[in-house]
Order: C-alpha cells, then structure tokens, then sequence
C-alpha cells in the first residue's frame, strides 16, 4: 500500500486553517494540526473565538487520515522546531507545508500614525518572520526527497489599497506590508529551487467570513464591498493544488481561489446567497 502523504497546517484551530487541514484529510493526507488553541473553550489571546486543534484533529480522522495535534505559536521559534521535529520523528515526511497562520495583534488594523514601532516588529515576526523560518525548516526535507509544496497564504491586502480606512472596512497599512512581504518569498524559491520538484505557491483566499474576521469586523462594515465567501472555498483549492501534482502550473504564482474553485467546480456558488 502507498504510503499516505503528509500536510502540515498552520492556523488550523479555525477558519480557513481548519477549512484546509479537512479538506486535505478529505484528499488523503495525514495532517499535522497545529496553532495555539489547543482544546475548545481554551483562548490563545482573550477573544472569544470557538475553535481549537483538538477539535479540528477529530474532523481529520473522521474522514480517514491520521491527526498529529500540536501547539504552535508563531512567536515562539521552539514551538515550530518541536512541531517540524515531531511530525518528521512519527511519520518521516512533510509532503505540503501550508503557512496559514498569522499574527493577531493591534498594528494588523491600526492607522499608520497610530502604529507602534514595537508592536509592528511583533506583527513581522508573526506574519513574515515564523513562516521564513518554518519554511527553512521543512524545505530541506522537500529537496531531499525530490517532491513538496509549499503554500503561503497572502492576502488581497498585499495587493491593492483597502477600500476603505481601518474601521471602516479597511486595513492596517502593517498588516498589508507585511503579507506584501510575504508574497515575494514563492517566486524567489521556484526560481531558486528549479527542477527541483518542489512547487510554491501564494494563496489569495479572496474575501473570506472567517470567526477572526467577525470579531475584527462587528459591525460588518467590509461585507458592504463583498460577499464572504464560506472557508471550505480556498480550503478545496488547497486540497486539489496538493493532489496530483495539480501545483506545478501555478509554481511560483499567486492563485485567486475563489475565481478558480468556481472554475473547477469544487464548491457550489456562494455569490448569490
């Protein structure tokens, strides 16, 4: 028997993480399911948001795959060497490297004169820094083996002004700089990493009604620009870039996953209600 493909996803307590982590198990992937909250009930930083790894791992083995529950913060280098270590030490391969995750702190929304120095080197470390180092982590193993993936999700915010300013539909000039950062990090590694039979890819989720957005958002001031689209859209995106080499034509680009789950068919429309 073949042996099972490995994920590992970051962020996968809720939202679009735990859309990815099921949506891969669903594919036949092994999943390493990490983020900070580990149990149900638990908060990682005083919001009241459901949602949390162990559950999460029980949608994973539910649909077939094993679960390898893990905590991991993206501020905190030992938690991803211990996360990296032991996905490797129980199943000796880490085929999809999916950097969800991000900060969640008070420069992501806040005005640019209003920022804080000390707070914005936070949010880097969180948004750009953790997944540079995650990345070094696991991309040698990927070499070595001749095959992998590595997905980083970005945002819509790296890409265009917001529509409106933070709190009012907007966002952060921060939190845009830093996912601008981040997208530049795919092409340099497919250019780097040629041939190589490792892909990487930048993910645009679109504009996604995840539970972090909701408390970002409580008065639904961003929903007047779009229609949230539900989490398992970009999730399915995920789970068929992972399947059959699909990844390899997208190496090195930005993927749109809601014009391209439309495409593919793999969730019904949402658009219209």
């Amino acid at each position: 028997m073949e042996e099972r493909k490995v994920a590992f996803v970051t962020g996968a307590s809720r939202g679009i993480g735990r859309a990815s982590a099921i949506a891969l198990a669903e594919a036949g992937f092994d999943v390493a399911v990490t983020a900070r909250t580990l149990r149900e009930g638990e908060t990682a930083d005083g919001r009241p948001l459901p949602g949390s790894v162990e559950t999460t791992a029980a949608r994973v083995e539910a649909a077939g795959p094993r679960a390898l529950p893990m905590h991991l913060d993206l501020l905190d280098e030992a938690s991803m060497q211990a996360a990296v270590d032991a996905t490797l030490a129980q199943w000796g391969r880490i085929d999809v490297l999916l950097n969800n995750a991000i900060y969640i702190g008070p420069a992501n929304m806040s005005p640019f004169l209003e920022l804080d120095l000390d707070e914005v080197r936070t949010l880097m470390q969180g948004n750009l820094l953790a997944q540079i180092d995650l990345t070094q982590k696991v991309l040698p193993h990927m070499l070595e083996r001749g095959r992998g993936l590595v997905i980083n999700m970005v945002s819509n915010a790296a890409l265009s002004d917001p529509p409106a300013p933070t709190g009012s539909g907007g966002w952060g000039f921060a939190y845009g700089a830093s996912k601008a950062a981040l997208l530049r990090m795919a092409g340099v590694l497919a250019i780097e990493h040629a041939k190589s039979g490792v892909n990487f890819v930048n993910l645009e989720p679109g504009f996604v009604l995840t539970e972090a957005m909701k408390l970002n958002d409580p008065d639904g001031e961003l929903s007047k620009y779009a229609v949230g689209a539900p989490v398992e859209v970009p999730g399915r995106v995920i789970a068929w870039l992972a399947s059959d080499d699909h990844a390899a034509k997208y190496n090195g680009e930005i993927v749109l996953a809601q014009p391209l789950c439309l495409e593919l068919g793999l969730h019904a429309d949402w658009r219209n209600g």
